[in-house]
């Protein structure tokens, strides 16, 4: 019974842990552009890195 509730207390841990970190994530903007990486890659210019 013991591990049961050890089990339990180690689930909402991490799940408290992922809640966190999706918070963070949320307020750092992790999640403000949506549409525009669809749109860049579809974007035809050259290279980048200065190779022809």
């Amino acid at each position: 019974m013991w591990s049961v509730f050890v089990l339990i207390f180690i689930a909402l841990c991490l799940g408290l842990a992922a809640w966190l970190i999706f918070l963070w994530a949320v307020r750092s903007g992790q999640f403000d552009d949506m549409e525009g990486p669809k749109y860049r890659m579809l974007d035809d210019e050259e290279d980048r890195t200065g190779r022809d």
